[in-house]
C-alpha cells in the first residue's frame, strides 16, 4: 500500500478540482486528497472512502491534469480510515484579549488581507478574524518581483520570501475597510495594524483604527524590509522605542493594543518585557526572518536586498521564540498571537500548546488559498473530540511544563532503532547516513541489500529514521544505556 501522504503531495490541489466533478458516486475526491495533505487523514473519509471506489473505473483519475501522471485516487482511498460517520463539532472558540473569537485562527497582516472585498470572502469561507494589512502615514512604492520561494518538490515551499512592505493604500483607504469589515461582520475579529514614524503618528493611527471600529491595534514593530530607517524591525530591536511607541498608543486609545516583535533580535523576551512594561495587552511573535536569496527569480532590475523570510521552515524558530516569551518572569502569562509557519491544524496546535490563545496564518494562505481554513478548523475539532477535549482554552499553554533546560534532559536511557524487513527497499540510505554522519552502527550487506544494526555502536540518536525514505526503521523502548 502506498503512503497516503506521500501520494497528496503530488495533487496540484486545482481550483474546481476535475477530479471531484469526475465522481460517479458523490464523493469529493479532491477535497478528500486536501485533507490528507494537511494533516487531516482521520477526516479524509467523509469525502473519500475505497467502498465508494469498489467496482469504479476510476473516471477521477481520467480527469486528473497532473503534468506527470493521475494522482492515484483510489490507492490514496485504501489507506484512508473508513467509518467516519459525521463531521466533528468541538467548540474552537476562545477568548482573546476579552474578544470571543469563533476560532483562533486569523489571518496575518500581509498580502492576504490589504482589500475590503478579499477579506470579506476569507471571513465567509470561515476565518475568525484577521490583522488587516499594516496602515502607514508613509507613500509605499513597491518593487517587482517581491516574492521569491525555496523548493519543497513542485507544488510545495519549503520557505517563501518576500519583499513586501505595509499597505500601499492611503490610510484612510485601509480604515474605511476596517470600518465596513465590522460593521457587515460584527462576530468576527477585526484587527488594525499600523507603524508611525514617531509619537505623533504612532498615536493618530492608533486613533483612526480606534475610530473606525476596530476590535484591537497591532504595533508593526516587526518588519524586516522597510525602506527607510527607524521603521519596523529597526524599532523592535530597540527596547526603547518599543517602550516609548507602546506607550504612545496605549494613551491613545481605549482598545487593546498588540505588539507584534521582530526575530531578528538574540533576546525576544526583552522587547517583550518592554512592550508589556509600557502597557501592552499582547504580543503577537513573530514576523518574518531576515534573508537573502541571490539568484534571478529575486533580481530587481539585477538587484538583490536583505527582506522577509517565511513558511514552513521558519516555524521552529518561531516557535522557540514563542516558549521565550511564554516562560520569561516579565511576560509569563500575556496573551500571545502565534506566528510563523502555520500549514495545518498541527502546526496551530503547537503553537497554542506554546501558550497562544490565536494563531495568524499568511504564507500558507498565499500558496493554497483561503480554503485551508476548512482543514485547519476540521483537524482541530477532530484533535480535541477525540481526546474529550471540551474548551480550546484547554490545551492553551498545556505543553510549556514539557521544556526543560538541557541539563535536565534524560541523559542515562536511549532508544534504539529496529528495521521492518519487509517493507525496506534495500537502498542502503540509513546505512550511509550512520556511517557518514553518526556512530557507525549500521552494517549494509550490498549481496541482501539489508541493513542490520551494529548495537555496541548505536548510542540511539534517530539519524537512520530520519534519513529512511520508506520507514522503516522505527523505534524501540527507552532502556537503560549499557555500561
Amino acid at each position: 500500500m502506498i503512503d497516503p501522504c506521500a501520494e497528496s503531495s503530488r495533487c496540484l490541489l486545482c481550483a474546481s478540482a476535475p477530479c471531484t466533478a469526475a465522481c460517479p458516486k458523490g464523493m469529493d475526491p479532491g477535497r478528500g486528497i486536501r485533507a490528507v495533505r494537511f494533516d487531516d487523514i482521520r477526516c479524509a473519509g467523509l469525502y473519500l472512502n475505497a467502498a465508494a471506489c469498489t467496482d469504479c473505473d476510476a473516471p477521477c483519475e481520467k480527469a486528473c491534469i497532473h503534468h506527470d501522471f493521475p494522482v492515484r485516487v483510489r490507492l490514496i482511498a485504501q489507506a484512508v480510515p473508513s467509518g467516519k460517520a459525521a463531521e466533528p463539532h468541538a467548540d474552537l472558540s476562545v477568548d482573546f484579549c476579552g474578544f470571543r473569537c469563533e476560532s483562533p485562527f486569523l489571518l496575518a497582516s500581509s498580502a492576504v488581507c490589504n482589500n475590503y472585498e478579499m477579506t470579506a470572502r476569507a471571513f465567509d469561507m470561515g476565518w475568525a478574524g484577521v490583522v488587516y494589512k499594516t496602515a502607514s502615514l508613509m507613500h509605499i512604492e513597491e518593487v517587482s518581483p517581491r516574492f521569491d520561494r525555496i523548493e519543497k518538490g513542485s507544488t510545495s515551499f519549503l520557505g517563501f520570501r518576500n519583499m513586501e512592505q505595509v499597505s500601499a493604500n492611503p490610510a484612510e483607504v485601509d480604515f474605511e475597510s476596517i470600518s465596513r469589515l465590522k460593521r457587515n461582520y460584527p462576530t468576527k475579529l477585526v484587527i488594525a495594524s499600523i507603524m508611525g514614524r514617531d509619537t505623533d503618528e504612532w498615536a493618530g493611527l492608533a486613533r483612526m483604527a480606534e475610530e473606525a471600529g476596530a476590535d484591537m491595534v497591532e504595533c508593526n514593530f516587526s518588519c524586516p524590509q522597510m525602506k527607510g530607517k527607524g521603521l519596523g524591525s529597526d524599532v523592535g530591536q530597540n527596547n526603547d522605542l518599543v517602550r516609548l511607541y507602546t506607550s504612545a498608543v496605549k494613551k491613545a486609545v481605549r482598545i487593546p493594543v498588540i505588539v507584534k516583535m521582530t526575530p531578528n533580535i538574540t533576546h525576544i523576551e526583552e522587547p517583550a518585557e518592554a512592550a508589556k512594561e509600557a502597557g501592552a495587552d499582547a504580543i503577537a511573535a513573530i514576523n518574518t526572518i531576515k534573508s537573502i536569496t541571490p539568484n534571478h527569480r529575486s533580481e530587481v532590475s539585477g538587484k538583490h536586498t536583505v527582506s522577509g523570510y517565511s513558511g514552513r521552515a521558519v516555524k521552529p524558530i518561531a516557535q522557540k521564540m514563542i516558549l521565550d516569551i511564554a516562560t520569561a518572569d516579565g511576560t509569563k502569562g500575556m496573551p500571545l498571537s502565534g506566528i510563523g509557519g502555520i500549514e495545518t491544524w498541527r502546526d496551530a496546535l503547537e503553537f497554542i500548546r506554546l501558550g497562544c490563545s490565536t494563531v495568524q496564518v499568511c504564507t500558507a494562505v498565499m500558496e493554497y488559498g483561503y480554503r485551508i481554513i476548512d482543514d485547519l478548523t476540521l483537524g482541530l475539532r477532530d484533535y480535541m473530540q477525540n481526546r474529550g477535549i471540551g474548551r480550546l482554552e484547554e490545551l492553551v499553554g498545556s505543553g510549556l511544563k514539557d521544556f526543560v533546560t538541557p541539563e535536565e534532559l534524560d541523559r542515562a536511557t536511549y532508544i534504539l532503532p529496529k528495521f521492518n524487513r519487509e517493507t525496506c527497499v534495500g537502498c542502503g540510505r540509513c546505512a550511509i547516513s550512520c556511517a557518514d554522519g553518526g556512530h557507525q552502527a549500521i552494517a549494509f550487506d550490498p549481496a541482501v541489500r539489508k541493513p542490520s544494526l551494529i548495537g555496541k555502536n548505536c548510542v540511539g540518536c534517530h539519524l537512520c529514521m530520519l534519513v529512511c525514505p520508506t520507514g522503516s526503521i522505527t523505534p524501540t523502548n527507552r532502556i537503560p544505556k549499557k555500561g
